[in-house]
């Protein structure tokens, strides 16, 4: 059968070719995998994840060309809504008032939305039967390697009916997959164009000047910012300033009061989180890496506030020796840099499962919500935004916004009542927590997985979760006959904790065989 060139498709393909050459690598991977057995979809399933399809052939390995360009949204994603001429996404940064030179987040793309309407007319596509899924799902899902406790949840996303459960309001410990919820309550609560801005201040009638952090993990102190907000930058706007004022010597502080608690995560020191701290730069990171574990610095704030007084120096402004201090009510601006929009930074923390990124955001859920910004009050924060969106939460307890904390317990219809709220027509600004998702074969946490069946690359898109003996897997996928499913998959056995590659290729497995479901 020769499926017709999609139009949407055709009017991308000049972004596809445009980026395809730096990829040649990782297709050459995936189309040796594809070999042995041609991959085949059904003309509706091609119809709704064309765009998924090409996007990663397109822009390849994300983590490896980096998901977020200079605008500070992905190119791909930005490209593909450009040519869909109106027709799905909202730029978020548009009409936010924000200046024009500031990051774009990515826009709340139709990718993976193709059966919530629009063009495809969800009434066109059968829901998949409850029996026949079960038949497919239960025998995988029995697969030892998953350890003694197994839930799952499969809803269908257009209409948030619960199409599969097994233990679904069973809590669980999470791990990652806690992101997702991270994500909704941040989203829900701040918006996605709210920013996150670093700013130096001025104490009035002395020469005190003051670098308070706001709790932006991705601010930079490295060369080229990749758009996010540049302390090189606050620190030259900060010397132009204080020479406008006729200063070029002043006693430097930093404030970090944001901030409430302990910066240590319950679990210690450890290469997956920095001190938690609402100055830092780099996510603390000690080397050149922005992503996965990493050495991390013991005094974040302190190494941020000393790199920016080396900054000052070199443009000519000599400073104390930084200390701890708190800026008044009555300080002055004297510059500011802003992070990209939270619609980026959330895609960021999905698709790279960035326990940096997730723990700042979960703090700002209290933040925004008038409560403290800490471990608990983030926690708390989240639950309780999450109870204003209606969401199943009996049993569910947050202790973090990450996962790290073995404490969190989700349960599998909360993590897909989570991606169909975030599918919801009516709730736009949830959009990012579904385009972060890492994509199977191809970004984040994803990108080396799927490869022993190449049927659901570039189809699941899914946030995974690991812990010691936990392994957990929440996602969307488009079945065969079109329908756009939200699943969720949770793990566990602390008596024999299974081991995590076989344990991972089983939920992969499971995620696969919904992807070629049409279970009619």
């Amino acid at each position: 059968m020769v499926v017709p060139e999609l139009r949407a498709w055709r009017a991308a393909r000049p972004h596809v070719v445009r980026v395809a050459g730096s990829v040649k690598p990782h297709v050459a991977r995936i189309t040796q995998a594809v070999r042995p057995r041609p991959v085949k979809f059904t003309t509706p399933q091609l119809t709704a994840v064309a765009a998924t399809v090409g996007l990663a052939l397109a822009a390849g390995l994300v983590t490896a060309a980096g998901p977020w360009d200079s605008t500070g949204q992905r190119t791909a994603e930005r490209d593909w809504a450009a040519s869909r001429e109106g027709e799905g996404g909202t730029d978020h940064g548009l009409t936010s008032g924000t200046s024009a030179k500031a990051p774009r987040p990515a826009p709340s793309a139709a990718t993976v939305l193709a059966g919530l309407g629009g063009s495809t007319s969800t009434g066109s596509m059968p829901v998949p039967a409850e029996k026949a899924l079960a038949d497919v799902l239960d025998p995988l899902l029995n697969d030892p390697a998953l350890g003694a406790q197994r839930t799952a949840v499969v809803v269908d996303v257009a209409t948030g009916k619960r199409l599969y459960g097994k233990g679904a309001d069973k809590a669980q410990t999470p791990a990652s997959t806690t992101k997702i919820a991270t994500a909704v309550a941040v989203l829900s609560a701040a918006g996605t164009d709210h920013r996150i801005t670093t700013r130096a201040v001025l104490e009035p009638d002395t020469k005190e000047v003051v670098l308070v952090g706001a709790g932006d993990p991705t601010l930079t102190a490295r060369e080229d910012a990749k758009g996010y907000a540049s302390l090189r930058t606050l620190a030259a706007e900060t010397a132009i300033a204080l020479k406008a004022r006729h200063l070029d010597q002043v006693t430097l502080s930093y404030d970090t009061s944001l901030y409430a608690g302990a910066t240590v995560h319950p679990i210690g020191a450890n290469p997956n989180l920095a001190p938690v701290s609402a100055l830092m730069v780099d996510e603390g990171r000690i080397d050149d890496s922005d992503s996965g574990t990493a050495k991390r610095s013991t005094d974040p704030a302190g190494d941020a506030a000393r790199k920016f007084a080396e900054l000052l120096q070199a443009k000519g402004i000599k400073t104390t020796s930084p200390g701890l201090s708190k800026a008044t009510s009555r300080s002055q601006d004297l510059a500011s840099v802003s992070s990209p929009p939270l619609s980026a930074l959330v895609e960021r923390m999905l698709t790279n499962s960035d326990n940096d990124i997730a723990e700042a955001l979960a703090r700002q859920v209290a933040l925004v919500t008038g409560g403290q910004a800490s471990f608990s009050g983030g926690a708390t924060a989240i639950g309780a935004q999450l109870k204003k969106l209606g969401l199943p939460l009996t049993g569910v307890h947050f202790a973090d916004g990450s996962g790290l904390n073995r404490a969190d317990k989700l349960t599998a219809d909360l993590l897909t009542a989570l991606l169909a709220k975030a599918g919801d027509p009516a709730h736009p600004e949830l959009r990012p927590a579904l385009t972060g998702l890492p994509i199977a074969g191809f970004t984040g946490t994803l990108s080396d997985r799927y490869t022993a069946d190449a049927s659901a690359t570039g189809v699941v898109r899914a946030k995974t979760g690991t812990l010691t003996g936990v392994n957990t897997l929440a996602g969307t996928v488009v079945d065969t006959d079109g329908r756009l499913l939200a699943f969720a998959f949770l793990t566990s056995d602390d008596a024999h904790p299974p081991a995590p590659t076989p344990a991972q290729t089983a939920l992969d497995r499971a995620a696969t065989a919904l992807a070629a479901c049409g279970c009619r």
